[in-house]
């Protein structure tokens, strides 16, 4: 491609091309990206849901995006992000333009490949979290629950709560039974340990919530005055029925700043380089993916509106179980394989 290629940057996102903010690049705003964080050219949250919603602007959202890719002339929209980015972009494809994507999240929870960038960055400073809180937890004889980022998917969660030593590890995927978690702390205080670490997902919820609507778990805990996630009701609950003093961490968007890590940089790299190989060729209404540890491609159609969750039987589940930790069941936990089946939530505690 060479010098023949022109960029331009799209401003805010899917916002920018709903309102025609864009600006051609140069080589220039492109040096020593590679060490920042964040975007060069912001960002800001357009949610899929409202894409073909016509507001109080009078705005048809998706004919000015159209719009937006003809004035700017391009040949190629390359749209980099999550979920409800892929599904926007999918959208656009099956509007007719051409569209690649490219998986970026913290999340790592993109259908059809195995990591996203930004994910393993994520997992280093949630994991730094934790091996920090290992100190005050020891010296003040405290359980520490701390809420790592993911609302969906707990891949995030779970790397980093393996990573970082933390004793129980509760997932969005695996609703939990609180008195399990409760008999995994006081488990590990008869065995001499006077402080446990609970890594919690932004998004568990309990056995009791998994029955429910989301609208109705959500008005309950407003009711109870513990806000949108789980994390402060299971620390009251863990001191109130443990007796031990308990305490709250909540790293937050903390684990979605500061300089890539060196894998990020070269896995943003390596999809970098395949995008513009894919433009090279003309192949659109696709996403970049790694799968088995090569660099390839996913039909935007085939993965749009898609969450890809830690599955029953995960392979690191089972080498959670054998490096010590025991999942806290609300009944016996069943082999399948030589993997665990979680179907009745989980709760994994390991003695130190």
């Amino acid at each position: 491609m060479g010098d023949n290629v022109e960029i331009v940057g799209i401003l805010n996102g899917y916002s920018g091309l709903i309102n025609g903010d864009y600006k051609e690049m140069s080589e220039d705003d492109f040096r020593g990206i590679l060490t920042l964080g964040g975007t060069i050219l912001g960002t800001k949250r357009t949610p899929f849901k409202m894409m073909r919603v016509v507001e109080d602007d009078n705005v048809d959202k998706v004919a000015a995006m159209k719009k937006t890719y003809k004035d700017a002339k391009l040949d190629c929209l390359l749209c980099l992000g999550g979920n409800g980015t892929h599904k926007t972009a999918n959208l656009l494809s099956q509007e007719g333009l051409n569209i690649i994507g490219l998986p970026k999240t913290i999340d790592n929870d993109i259908f059809g490949t195995d990591v996203t960038f930004g994910f393993h960055t994520a997992v280093d400073i949630a994991t730094d979290v934790i091996d920090r809180i290992h100190t005050t937890a020891g010296s003040h004889s405290r359980v520490m629950c701390i809420e790592i980022m993911g609302n969906k998917a707990g891949w995030l969660t779970l790397y980093s709560g393996i990573a970082g030593g933390a004793d129980i590890i509760l997932l969005p995927e695996m609703p939990y039974d609180i008195d399990r978690v409760c008999e995994a702390v006081e488990r590990r205080a008869k065995r001499g340990s006077n402080f446990s670490i609970i890594a919690v997902a932004e998004g568990a919820m309990n056995v009791e919530e998994a029955r429910m609507k989301r609208k109705d778990w959500m008005a309950k805990r407003a009711e109870q005055g513990f806000g949108a996630t789980a994390t402060n009701r299971i620390a009251q609950a863990v001191q109130k029925k443990t007796g031990m003093e308990t305490r709250v961490c909540i790293p937050g968007h903390m684990q979605r700043g500061g300089s890539p890590s060196a894998y990020d940089r070269v896995l943003a790299t390596e999809f970098g380089s395949y995008a513009a190989k894919l433009v090279e060729i003309e192949r659109y209404g696709v996403t970049v993916a790694m799968v088995n540890g090569r660099v390839t491609q996913n039909r935007l159609a085939d993965i749009a509106g898609k969450t890809r969750n830690v599955p029953e039987g995960c392979e690191l589940l089972t080498v959670a179980r054998r490096i010590g930790r025991e999942p806290g069941l609300t009944s016996p936990l069943p082999l399948a394989n030589g993997c665990p089946t979680l179907t009745g939530g989980a709760a994994f505690s390991a003695s130190r």
